[in-house]
């Protein structure tokens, strides 16, 4: 997989011929691309928070054209981030809380809108299905903790206990000084989300985290919260967020997206101005990050955050590769 933090450095010296006027400017502008207009869908596409979205979203696209349904597929492509044991944001391989502890989050929603969501998960390789079966099989929308660990495993779900020598050391490294602060663009609270529309229009979304790294044990994000971290509307489309957490709960981000595209708003747009409410909600904000993909169910697309570095995968007929995002200010 490709180094994040690298790809980030080149990606913002990249960026920095287009930083007047960045905020202003367009998904569409930037890329070269119409928005399209609502009508009729375009085909298959899939998106996905990060350079790990491109993963993703390649897999949701194969899944899809061997006859899975679009919920199969946003499924599968967030599973492959969750085995990647080099991840630090996702899966068992992330980064603990402050007690040591790998604690999963994560959430499914379909395009009628059933959802279901596990919080702080122990143990279990892949929280997006421990979630997708909480929604099939129960009448409940979210399980967690010890709760949801026992019903994953009277459910069939394997448990899986790692130790990974390198988060071990970082995890010891850290509580020398035990100095807690989340780091624009850097792998201590990036989600990965993954939306897909089919070529009939039926939606689905995704969202799995190993949350905040040396967060107080229990501690949950955005992640697993239908309507922060993901939201799906068939009627309308569908958003996800990564960043910091607590700031896209408070303002229901990703429903705010979706229901600013329901008013009429493209979803760059929406997204925008999701962000700029962070902003007004919280002045004075500084160096923390959050930023929102949206999809439209006719398969048009956007994005924004409040600083540069947020890059996102697109997977459509014609594209597969990775964008910047517009964005409030620059970092660095």
């Amino acid at each position: 997989m490709t180094d994040r933090r690298r790809f980030l450095q080149l990606g913002l010296a990249g960026t920095a011929a287009l930083a007047t006027g960045c905020a202003a400017t367009t998904l569409e502008d930037r890329n070269g691309t119409a928005p399209a207009r609502p009508g009729a869908p375009r085909g298959p596409v899939f998106l996905s928070t990060w350079d790990h979205g491109l993963e993703a979203a390649r897999k949701g696209w194969n899944v899809l054209q061997a006859k899975g349904t679009v919920l199969d597929a946003v499924e599968q492509g967030v599973m492959l981030i969750e085995s990647d044991l080099g991840s630090r944001s996702v899966g068992l391989g992330g980064l603990p809380d402050r007690d040591g502890r790998t604690t999963l989050d994560a959430c499914i929603q379909t395009h009628e809108g059933l959802a279901g969501a596990v919080a702080c998960l122990e143990d279990i390789e892949h929280p997006i299905s421990v979630a997708r079966a909480v929604m099939e099989r129960t009448p409940h929308v979210m399980l967690v903790g010890e709760g949801a660990k026992q019903w994953a495993l009277d459910n069939g779900f394997p448990e899986k206990k790692v130790d990974l020598p390198e988060v071990r050391q970082a995890w010891q490294e850290w509580l020398a000084k035990s100095a807690y602060k989340p780091v624009v663009n850097i792998e201590n609270h990036d989600t990965i989300g993954l939306l897909g529309v089919d070529g009939t229009g039926r939606l689905a979304g995704s969202c799995t985290t190993s949350g905040l790294a040396f967060k107080i044990h229990g501690r949950v994000g955005d992640s697993p919260i239908i309507g922060g971290g993901l939201f799906v509307d068939g009627d309308v489309g569908a958003a996800c967020a990564t960043g910091l957490g607590e700031l896209v709960i408070r303002i229901a981000g990703s429903h705010t997206v979706v229901e600013l595209m329901r008013q009429g708003m493209e979803p760059g747009a929406a997204c925008k101005e999701a962000v700029q409410r962070i902003l007004r909600k919280n002045p004075g904000l500084t160096e923390q990050q959050v930023g929102f993909l949206a999809l439209r169910k006719d398969g048009a697309y956007g994005a924004h955050a409040i600083y540069s570095g947020f890059n996102f995968a697109v997977r459509t007929a014609e594209d597969d590769r990775l964008l910047e995002s517009p964005y409030e200010r620059k970092w660095g």
